[in-house]
């Protein structure tokens, strides 16, 4: 028991720092955001709530300039400002706009912002157990092993996710008449709108697929579906 106490303890400082990250996002979400109204974007909403059987789906502006979408971990769906802007310029469709609203959909039907929670907390359980056997068999080396074992993990993880939403919105598109040409011109844009060097960083250390990866995991399944 008292061996396995720093494991354990890892655990809870793991699910305590998420609630913690949980709570910190939320008040600020709260604090720099609104209810988007977009009657074009509405309007596209609109048929993927139809799809899906429900009555609206909410999205909200977030006030900061950097492009991205996100799902809190209440379930919320955020568009930022600077994502909104561009699509405003004309450098993004509306389609391609409910592309990312479709995925961050994904990511929060299929239980991704609350798997997050037990995720991390195993993570910070490897990282724990590891340092402490590493520890003692490389001193000095064992710590840094560790932590590139656990953000190893952590990436991997993440990019399963992004895969998984990326089909879930796939779907999601395809049933509401948008189709998944939206999605894979998007994909295409990303690293020049968010001024991303994806090439440079190898895509096992990314926490996102790398863009090629995604657009062929979306024609694999174009492919099955027609078949």
């Amino acid at each position: 028991m008292i061996k396995a106490l720093p494991i354990i303890l890892a655990v809870l400082y793991g699910l305590g720092m998420y609630h913690f990250s949980a709570w910190r996002t939320r008040k600020e979400l709260d604090a720099r955001s609104a209810e988007l109204a977009d009657p074009a974007l509405r309007r596209l909403t609109d048929g993927m709530a139809d799809a899906l059987g429900v009555e609206k789906i909410k999205v909200h502006l977030y006030d900061i300039a950097p492009v991205n979408g996100l799902a809190a971990p209440d379930g919320r769906i955020f568009l930022t400002r600077g994502f909104y802007q561009k699509y405003r310029s004309g450098e993004v469709t509306g389609e391609e706009l409910a592309s990312v609203i479709a995925h961050e959909l994904g990511h929060v039907a299929l239980g991704h912002t609350r798997r997050r929670m037990i995720d991390f907390s195993g993570q910070n359980a490897v990282r724990v157990a590891l340092a402490t056997v590493l520890g003692r068999i490389i001193p000095g080396f064992g710590v840094w092993i560790a932590n590139m074992v656990a953000t190893l993990l952590a990436a991997r993880l993440s990019r399963q996710d992004e895969y998984e939403a990326d089909a879930y919105a796939a779907a999601l598109l395809t049933k509401t008449g948008i189709g998944t040409g939206p999605q894979k011109s998007l994909f295409a844009k990303l690293e020049a709108l968010t001024g991303a060097q994806g090439g440079a960083v190898p895509a096992w250390l990314m926490s996102h697929p790398k863009t090629a990866d995604r657009i062929a995991a979306i024609e694999a399944l174009e492919r099955r579906w027609e078949a």
